[in-house]
């Protein structure tokens, strides 16, 4: 190992044992996420000005009931889109291990998808207008990623590139050389930073009110950082072709990236039309 080289924490995925029940860091990631998102979503729609003097697109009951809809999305969407996206042949001979996400496998650009039907659902049910209430979700999101990419640190998963740099670190089953902790580069732009931006939107240019602004921020945001970030991550890590450094997450970005664009015009062609 190099001596410039920072050691694995070697941290038990294994957070309680209570007999035969494990309660394991991975799944309390989750469930942090989930709720101090929900937390956070009360804290927004209890701010008056936020809503630029209009009423907030969900009551404090429906938040509650949206934390229901927003878990089963999440954990649906991310599991098959783990399965779907990045390794169908392994589960396609191992299928039981489909329902073994205590040992990771989460794929965010599936569960966005799951989440965004399961909102879309909630919204024409209690007849919200579904960007709005997109809005409103997205600016909790990054809570639970940065959770999530915490998580993958302490399973030793999704590591980088082998690097010089002084920071990089020995992980488990990846050999001698040091490589580039990739998942906390994710956790420090997709999570913190891709908060304080949107928190910057929401309060100091109230872009809660202008329906699928926060949300184009939030998706182009999230596809510009994670393109980023695929970039430190092993040559051969989920590459559809070894031929090209192009990694699925970068490719599975790309329509996020355009959509995010697109709700961004959206959202400033209805506040000019509005001002005419």
């Amino acid at each position: 190992m190099s001596l410039l080289a920072i050691p694995y924490p070697h941290i038990d995925p294994v957070a309680l044992q209570l007999g035969p029940i494990a309660i394991r860091w991975y799944g309390l990631a989750y469930a942090a996420g989930l709720i101090l998102g929900w937390l956070y979503l009360k804290r927004l729609i209890a701010a008056a000005r936020l809503w630029g003097g209009g009423k907030p697109v969900m009551t404090a009951e429906d938040i509650d009931e949206l934390l229901l809809w927003m878990a089963g999305g999440v954990v649906l969407g991310g599991r098959l889109g783990h399965v779907l996206f990045y390794e169908p042949a392994y589960y396609l001979e191992n299928p039981l291990q489909i329902f073994a996400i205590w040992r990771g496998g989460m794929a965010f650009h599936g569960g966005f998808l799951g989440s965004a039907i399961a909102l879309f659902i909630f919204a024409r049910l209690k007849g919200m207008v579904f960007l709005s209430v997109t809005d409103l979700v997205v600016t909790a999101v990054p809570i639970g990623l940065f959770f999530g990419r915490m998580a993958n640190f302490v399973n030793g998963e999704i590591v980088g590139t082998v690097t010089d740099m002084p920071w990089g670190m020995v992980f488990p089953g990846w050999g001698d050389a040091p490589r580039h902790p990739a998942m906390l580069y994710e956790a420090a732009l997709e999570g913190i930073a891709l908060f304080l931006i949107l928190r910057y939107l929401t309060h100091s240019k109230l872009s809660l009110t202008r329906a699928g602004l926060t949300t184009g921020v939030f998706m182009v945001g999230y596809a510009l950082f994670r393109i980023f970030c695929e970039l430190f991550k092993i040559m051969d890590y989920r590459q559809f072709s070894p031929d090209y450094p192009i990694t699925k997450g970068m490719v599975y970005s790309l329509p996020m990236l355009a959509l995010g664009l697109w709700f961004i015009v959206l959202a400033r062609r209805r506040q000019q039309q509005a001002s005419t």
